[in-house]
């Protein structure tokens, strides 16, 4: 199957964009946020989304939202333009959505699984809270699939009837650029995706 280039339908559904819309982003860290944040503010009124159940370390957890509202403070302020909301913390309902596939490699169904309990929470928020649209930040990293993700997000924005912004941040340099700037704002950065499965295979 042909691969689909999803940087390029993003930048094709900003050009047809009036207005400055709401977009609802989830964001998995401070880092993958940094790049993504400084791309989508150019178009969009943006509250970051820090929804992740599936790190099951509450240590690691915490760590990872505080960064991720130390760099939106950092770079925008306290009363900038890019917002923070967190999300519910229950590592609970992601290990019961997975059961069955807690021996999946990394980045096979397990990973499929929590990519749409993710963004349905972020498509159901930003409904429920009249965002415009709802996106992503996993596309950032070169170990996550575009190719996966932004069908579900596509099948997840219909089903909740709001629109999903295409996304494959890593293009156009977007995941050299997330280094360059969680460096530069002094960043935790983690060695793992996030749940105690991709802690273990990465040898954490």
């Amino acid at each position: 199957m042909e691969k689909i280039n999803y940087d390029k339908r993003m930048q094709e559904q900003i050009r047809e964009i009036q207005g400055r819309p709401k977009l609802l982003l989830h964001s998995c860290c401070g880092p993958c946020s940094t790049a993504v944040i400084e791309r989508v503010a150019e178009d969009f009124d943006v509250t970051v989304f820090y929804y992740n159940p599936n790190i099951d370390d509450r240590e690691e957890y915490e760590l990872r939202r505080a960064n991720q509202e130390l760099y939106i403070r950092k770079r925008y302020g306290e009363e900038g333009p890019v917002r923070f909301l967190e999300g519910n913390y229950d590592p609970e309902r992601f290990l019961a959505l997975i059961r069955g596939h807690e021996d999946d490699p990394e980045g096979g169904s397990r990973c499929g699984i929590c990519f749409r309990m993710r963004l349905e929470e972020t498509a159901q928020k930003a409904k429920d809270l009249g965002f415009d649209y709802f996106t992503t930040t996993l596309t950032v990293s070169p170990m996550k699939n575009a190719q996966i993700i932004n069908p579900l997000g596509e099948k997840v924005g219909e089903e909740n009837r709001i629109p999903y912004l295409y996304s494959d941040f890593k293009k156009r340099g977007g995941y050299q650029r997330s280094i360059e700037l969680a460096r530069e704002y002094g960043l935790y950065r983690q060695h793992f995706c996030g749940c105690g499965f991709s802690r273990r295979e990465n040898g954490d």
